[in-house]
C-alpha cells in the first residue's frame, strides 16, 4: 500500500510563505506525524485535544476531519472535548463541539 502524501497547507499559506508551507508538509506531516512512537490515531487525538484547549477553531476544523481519517470516531472526539472542558474551560469545549459539527457537515 503506497504511503499517502502529507496534507498540504492552505493555499494562502503556500502563496504567502512558501518555506513555511514546505516545512509544514515535510517536517510536521512528513516527519513528526510519521514517527512510530505514537500512532496517527493517537497523534490526532492529542492534536485535537490541544487545539480544543488552546481555542484554535480554524486549525481544529482540519484536524477533526484528519482524526476521522486516522480512525477516531465522532463519539471519541466528543468524549475528548467533554473531558477537556474540565481542564481548559467550558467555552473551549463548546466552541470545539461547534467546530466539530461544522466539520462533519462539510465532510458528508
Amino acid at each position: 500500500m503506497p504511503t499517502p502524501e502529507p496534507p498540504r497547507p492552505p493555499n494562502a499559506v503556500t502563496r504567502l510563505a512558501p518555506k513555511f508551507a514546505e516545512i509544514t508538509q515535510q517536517v510536521l506531516f512528513g516527519d513528526v506525524w510519521e514517527r512510530k512512537e505514537l500512532s496517527k490515531r493517537d497523534r490526532s487525538l492529542l492534536t485535537c485535544a490541544v487545539l480544543t484547549a488552546l481555542y484554535r477553531p480554524e486549525q481544529l476544523r482540519f484536524h477533526v476531519r484528519l482524526a476521522l481519517t486516522n480512525g477516531l470516531t465522532r463519539e471519541e472526539l466528543a468524549e475528548m472535548m467533554t473531558h477537556v472542558a474540565f481542564y481548559a474551560g467550558w467555552p473551549c469545549a463548546v466552541q470545539a463541539l461547534q467546530v466539530m459539527d461544522e466539520a462533519l457537515k462539510d465532510s458528508t
